[in-house]
């Protein structure tokens, strides 16, 4: 009963510490996981087993379900998942945006830092891939790395398909799920869009500053912010595909991190 209500009571925190939704996540994992180097995915399948659902896709979530599992982790990971830039105009400072390396940029640095080191424990570099994984499609929602002075679009009230929400809740999932396509549909989608990101050799560490900055520049966009709190056709037509393009720049993203800290 306790545990029960634990559980209800976590749908009631800010949005700010969640992204892109359960699909989103699994989106970005499978979108990476066409790119990658056989090798890596062999060390990446080897790191796996032995989880319910061994596959990138089936540890996507699992940063934004500690909470519920791992109370004591997820409060000293919930700063990992977002960086505030919007009120800087998104420009990136350490010392000001991520003190103690607080942020989303540095946790994705510093998980891969962890996975790519074969010194660590077969336990560690697997934790470190799970967040990376999550970490990765988080700095490609827009508001995660958007304004502080109102959570990342978690304060701002919306009404959408006759219900109430919130501007992030609106970017993480509702204009995904409004579109009505099963997992499969999503990915020939989203895989038919260009390669959003510049192939080349993968390096180390991460470009996460750069992804953060072009995510925050996407928040301040005119219009994102919608002028009337219902939420119509118009805004999803406008704004799906910029959530769609990110969706593609962040599996590419993903493959090119875990390709880099893997290869041999």
């Amino acid at each position: 009963m306790i545990r029960a209500l634990f559980i209800a009571l976590l749908f009631l925190l800010p949005f700010d510490a969640l992204a892109w939704g359960t699909l989103g996540h699994r989106l970005v994992a499978l979108l990476a996981l066409g790119e990658l180097d056989p090798a890596v995915r062999r060390d990446i399948d080897a790191l796996l087993v032995g989880e319910p659902d061994p596959t990138l896709a089936g540890i996507a979530n699992w940063a934004d379900e500690l909470r519920a599992h791992d109370p004591n982790l997820g409060k000293q990971s919930a700063k990992w998942h977002y960086v505030n830039l919007g009120e800087e105009n998104c420009a990136y400072e350490p010392a000001r945006d991520c003190p103690m390396g607080g942020c989303v940029i540095e946790a994705i640095r510093k998980q891969t830092e962890i996975l790519s080191d074969r010194k660590r424990t077969r336990e560690e570099r697997l934790q470190a891939l799970k967040f990376v994984v999550h970490f990765v499609g988080d700095v490609h929602q827009p508001l995660h790395a958007g304004y502080a002075r109102d959570k990342g679009g978690s304060d701002v009230q919306i009404q959408f398909n006759g219900r109430g929400s919130n501007l992030h809740q609106l970017w993480d999932s509702g204009m995904l799920n409004a579109a009505g396509l099963d997992e499969n549909a999503w990915l020939l989608r989203l895989r038919a869009l260009p390669l959003a990101v510049t192939v080349s050799e993968p390096a180390l560490p991460p470009d996460s500053p750069a992804w953060a900055q072009a995510s925050c520049r996407i928040a301040l966009q005119p219009g994102l912010y919608p002028a009337k709190a219902t939420i119509d056709e118009n805004y999803v037509q406008t704004w799906r595909p910029e959530a769609e393009a990110q969706l593609r720049r962040g599996g590419s993203h993903l493959a090119a991190v875990l390709n880099a800290a893997l290869k041999r």
